[in-house]
């Protein structure tokens, strides 16, 4: 989302900028599993080991706990999308293979109250309903033993309400914009907007999403551009990708293609009305060897920027979604922003939090590297910025608590990015720059397409350092004053 910026004078301004939910208890949860996507398949997973890439097991959500569940893992979204602009209508075929990962005698998706036109499971006509944001098909399921549900549907798309109350947010999901177009940004959740999703973080699957516009329009989605068959614009993801992470844009686009670190294929979508950000789009190659430099080879196939009428902007994987209202910053404003989501596609994207009580591990990471690259690119010294890091933090703890404990109803507060990233620049600032950002690097690439937890990034320090940082991370998640500069300083 929509990142703080740091001003070359480096004042104090507390920007919200933030990211996600709860939990005020001091003390550390008890660990969570960290998750792959890659596990084995059972033998009565055969069939459906073609999807395996996509399994995960999901966890529930302390913070959104009416989103998703972890009662099911979906291996695989095929979404056949057609976007009429003159009657606002969305018709979809959403074809899921799913994994029960218990018995039950019926499963629920999140899914918006749209119409539905056919529901099959296994080929099967099925009996379901969508309430409360949610649709319940009444078929019994088994553990382990995957199927297949395909739901047809139409209807106007409709959003739901962000929990948080800072000043660029909106309502979340799909949403038709003033020409007829679509966009849609929706972490923490929203995907269900516009196709039955489990959407919660934890549960990544892969999609192949297909959209169909009239003549002159574009269909844009998250994943490697597959090509066009006349008027439909296809898409694919061969790593597995978190719900919040998918998006969808439909316009009148422009179309720019370029060539990236490697030969690593990059698409710049944007409207008539955003060509003034264009030039800032057209350094992507340039951020992302920056980046390259950092953490690693970059994690996907292909990249690229969708201009959609926004205030904020997405790290959606492969395909970031950026609000038109974030190019009005100005270019040295805009380009720090794109670096920082491009930045999402190593903390966030590959490597997903199991829930959005470790936000602060995507944002921690994103906005510590837009504010190297900026300290870069402006000259700022280190004392500076060290300065403005330990005053910001200050302020935000006593405003929002501990990055390590995120509200529910104020998703995206500053302190789950500056405070995290306090954190992570006392941590370079103690090992030095060498050890420092091979630690990140190895965070970034040795998880690659897993979902981590804070106790999976605290035992990854200890063991790649040699040293027990356990009371450091405790620390700068849990209290509510900044830290010292050294844990030897506490009384």
């Amino acid at each position: 989302m929509y990142r703080p910026l740091l001003y070359a004078a480096l004042v104090p301004v507390l920007l919200m900028t933030g990211c996600t939910a709860e939990t005020s208890t001091p003390s550390e949860p008890a660990p969570r599993p960290i998750v792959s996507a890659t596990a084995s398949p059972t033998a009565a997973e055969d069939e459906y080991a073609v999807w395996n890439a996509g399994r995960s097991t999901p966890v529930a959500d302390p913070i959104y706990p009416k989103r998703g569940t972890d009662a099911l893992d979906v291996l695989h979204y095929d979404l056949a999308l057609d976007w009429s602009p003159s009657e606002r209508v969305l018709t979809g075929t959403a074809t899921l293979q799913v994994r029960p990962t218990k018995d039950a005698a019926s499963f629920s998706l999140d899914f918006t109250p749209y119409e539905i036109d056919s529901l099959t499971v296994d080929d099967a006509p099925a009996t379901g309903k969508v309430a409360k944001e949610k649709l319940t098909v009444a078929t019994p399921v088994t553990e382990d033993k995957p199927f297949t549900l395909v739901v047809g549907y139409h209807g106007k798309p409709m959003t739901t309400p962000m929990p948080s109350k800072r000043s660029d947010a909106h309502p979340l999901g799909l949403t038709v914009d003033r020409d007829g177009g679509l966009w849609t940004m929706q972490e923490p959740f929203g995907a269900f907007t516009w196709y039955p999703a489990n959407d919660q973080p934890s549960d990544e699957a892969l999609y192949d999403i297909s959209v169909t516009v009239p003549k002159g329009w574009s269909g844009v989605a998250s994943g490697t551009p597959k090509g066009r068959d006349g008027d439909t614009f296809r898409y694919q993801s061969t790593d597995p990708v978190a719900s919040y992470l998918t998006t969808l844009a439909v316009g009148k686009y422009k179309k720019v293609v370029a060539k990236g670190p490697h030969g690593l294929p990059l698409t710049y979508w944007y409207l008539p009305r955003d060509k003034d950000a264009v030039p800032v789009l057209k350094k992507s190659p340039k951020y992302l060897a920056w980046l390259e430099k950092k953490f690693g080879p970059y994690p996907f196939p292909s990249g690229g920027i969708v201009m959609v009428d926004s205030d904020s902007g997405m790290e959606t994987q492969q395909m970031i979604t950026l609000g038109s209202a974030v190019a009005k910053e100005g270019a040295d404003g805009l380009e720090l922003d794109v670096l920082h989501e491009y930045s999402h596609h190593w903390f966030g994207d590959t490597v997903t939090p199991a829930d959005w009580t470790d936000v602060w591990l995507n944002e921690g990471w994103a906005t510590y590297a837009q504010f190297l690259y900026q300290s870069e690119r402006d000259k700022i010294p280190h004392a500076s910025l060290d300065a403005w890091f330990r005053q910001s933090d200050a302020a935000l703890r006593k405003e929002f608590g501990p990055p390590g404990h995120p509200r529910p109803s104020e998703f995206a507060a500053s302190n789950v990015y500056i405070c995290a990233a306090a954190m992570l620049r006392q941590l370079n600032n103690t090992l030095g720059d060498k050890k420092f950002f091979a630690l990140a690097r190895a965070w970034a690439q040795d998880h690659r397409n897993t979902q981590q937890t804070r106790a999976s990034f605290t035992a990854f320090v200890n063991e790649q350092t040699g040293q027990d940082f356990t009371a450091f991370i405790d620390a700068w998640l849990d209290s509510r004053t900044t830290p010292p500069k050294s844990l030897k300083d506490r009384r």
